[in-house]
């Protein structure tokens, strides 16, 4: 058993899938703080120094004692939502432009003309039984 889990670890495919999740975690992370980073501060600024992140719709608010937090707000943070809908779609675009390069580079092979059909065949059969 071991044997064969180790020739299934070592096959390319299983490599390259490995790989590719390790770089697509990085490449999550770098687009997380492009768009945190980069993309959202102008667009919070050009809203009137808005934070996206803090973003909230409150629906209980915090209970406090003593100057101290004892149950935090309740609210739906849609500004989070909202950063990681574009983090998304900056993922996609990226994805989609590796894909077109790569298809572009690699036009699919040229397909095989189809043979007779099964009925086309038959009919030959037929005709040979004839004779």
């Amino acid at each position: 058993m071991i044997k064969e889990f180790k020739e299934f670890i070592m096959r390319g495919n299983v490599l390259e899938l490995a790989v590719a999740v390790i770089i697509a975690g990085a490449f999550g992370k770098i687009v997380a703080s492009f768009v945190a980073d980069v993309i959202m501060p102008p667009i919070g600024v050009a809203l009137g120094g808005v934070n996206f992140s803090d973003l909230q719709f409150i629906i209980q608010d915090a209970v406090m004692e003593g100057g101290k937090v004892v149950q935090e707000a309740v609210g739906i943070r849609y500004g989070a939502f909202v950063q990681t809908i574009i983090d998304f779609l900056i993922v996609a675009f990226v994805i989609f432009m590796v894909v077109r390069a790569y298809n572009r580079a690699n036009p699919p092979a040229p397909e095989e003309p189809a043979g007779p059909s099964a009925e086309d065949l038959l009919g030959e059969i037929r005709d040979l039984l004839k004779k």
